[in-house]
């Protein structure tokens, strides 16, 4: 009988550890709001990633030491390992498919060193089809001003079927039009030409979007074209995100803002909405030359309740061809 008590106190004081490992992990994972993708099909040689973000919901700064694949039919990278207090960061899974063909999945391991140790598994699949090539891999914009106009075409390789069609090309944004060129028969197959074009209106910031081209072939009916590039903002605010910090109830911050244009402007006004009455205040640069560069100092006084507080802060432009991208700034009142 001692020996099979002495069996169960080791056995529940492994579970105990076990729990509390688990409980140590969970910080890390609930920062993710998505944990799985599944690519579908992808083509051979086309680009295809997808961006797990993750949030940091904390007080602490957080870093990610190290992100691995299981397999190498998947390729990662970590996009802005040091995460401070509300801002975000992602870890990048690119669809390795020059080298590898079929059915792939694979298992992507994030390690967490700071502010403790911790570990996320994140899981993607895909199938490579070798008898599809695109050319060059996604249609890329590169880097281009705020209005601007551009058009960028892909070449779509059927191997093996000459009776294969792309029957249309459908965007998911409005800025993004996709167009069908009249097919080229090869020795081996057929290619078809996709013209995507980039209208003026697209927003500022990261561009990664997806057409779909709607073919006839049942066992493929959509393939996926990534689109890529960089919208430039005309106006900039730094940072985009402003942590305000943790502060008392009736304590008082003050933080700066940097505002540059790629012309010079004057600022003539702020307004912020969602934030507790007189908590707010911006202090606008003096002077009415317009200029490239603009501070702006903001200060936040808490109020008594205790919590997070996000506050909205729009500062205008006196032009109107110059609009300056809406601000954020969060606070955490706590005693």
């Amino acid at each position: 009988m001692r020996r099979y008590a002495k069996i169960a106190l080791i056995a529940c004081a492994v579970t105990a550890v076990g729990i509390r490992f688990a409980a140590a992990q969970d910080w890390a994972t609930r920062m993710f709001e998505v944990r799985e993708h599944d690519f579908g099909v992808v083509p051979r040689g086309a680009k295809a990633e997808f961006r797990f973000e993750f949030k940091n919901i904390y007080t602490e700064e957080i870093h990610v030491a190290n992100a691995r694949s299981s397999c190498g039919c998947t390729l990662v990278r970590i996009e802005n390992p040091s995460v401070k207090t509300y801002e975000t960061g992602a870890i990048v899974a690119t669809v390795n498919s020059r080298a590898f063909l079929g059915a792939k999945g694979a298992t992507i391991t994030v390690t967490f060193d700071k502010p403790r140790y911790a570990e996320v598994q994140l899981r993607v699949r895909s199938y490579i089809r070798g008898d599809v090539e695109f050319e060059p891999e996604c249609i890329r914009f590169g880097t281009l001003e705020q209005g601007a106009e551009s058009e960028q075409t892909v070449v779509v390789n059927r191997i093996g079927r000459g009776d294969w069609r792309i029957l249309e090309a459908k965007s998911p944004v409005p800025y993004l039009s996709a167009e069908v060129l009249p097919p080229e028969r090869t020795g081996d197959g057929v290619n078809f030409p996709i013209k995507v074009r980039l209208s003026g209106d697209a927003p500022a910031g990261s561009l990664h979007e997806y057409v779909t081209l709607v073919t006839n072939d049942p066992q493929l009916r959509e393939v996926p074209l990534m689109v890529e590039g960089n919208i430039e903002a005309l106006v900039t605010v730094t940072p985009t995100l402003l942590f305000l910090g943790v502060v008392q109830p009736g304590q008082s911050v003050t933080r700066q803002l940097v505002v540059r244009g790629r012309q010079p402007f004057s600022i003539v006004g702020t307004e912020c909405s969602d934030c507790p009455s007189g908590s707010l205040q911006c202090q606008i640069p003096t002077g009415s030359d317009p200029r490239t560069l603009h501070i702006v100092t903001v200060k936040f006084t808490a109020g008594n309740e205790e919590g997070r507080v996000n506050i909205r802060l729009l500062i205008r432009s006196d032009r109107e061809d110059m609009p300056i991208p809406e601000t954020t700034a969060v606070a955490l009142v706590k005693n």
